[in-house]
């Protein structure tokens, strides 16, 4: 079993790149093998680790086919409605709330 080399952070040798910076760049892996991985040292939880891919082995990114845009509007449409009023919140509801902001923290005070 071999393993992989390990670089301290932002010190990676140049044609490497995490997953981000190929996306940055319009390209994905494209199934090759992680070849590196870079560790940024936390205090509390052990390094955070980020995987490196060969640039000149990564693909470009694959166009979004229309029925998987209408699928991606759909399911985003789906986030943004409350099921307590069944109004469009205008933005994605978070997780945490299950419910639209009005509804998740209703007006307490009450003119007298």
């Amino acid at each position: 079993m071999s393993t992989i080399p390990v670089y301290p952070w932002r010190l990676a040798p140049e044609g490497l790149a995490t997953f981000r910076q190929l996306r940055a760049l319009g390209l994905r892996p494209g199934g090759q093998p992680v070849v590196a991985q870079l560790e940024r040292p936390r205090r509390r939880r052990g390094p955070l680790v980020a995987y490196l891919y060969r640039v000149e082995l990564a693909l470009p990114v694959r166009q979004m086919t229309p029925a998987k845009q209408a699928a991606l509007e759909r399911a985003n449409a789906a986030r943004r409605l409350c099921p307590e009023c069944g109004r469009d919140a205008g933005y994605r509801i978070p997780s945490s709330l299950g419910l639209c902001a009005p509804c998740a923290y209703p007006d307490t005070t009450t003119a007298a």
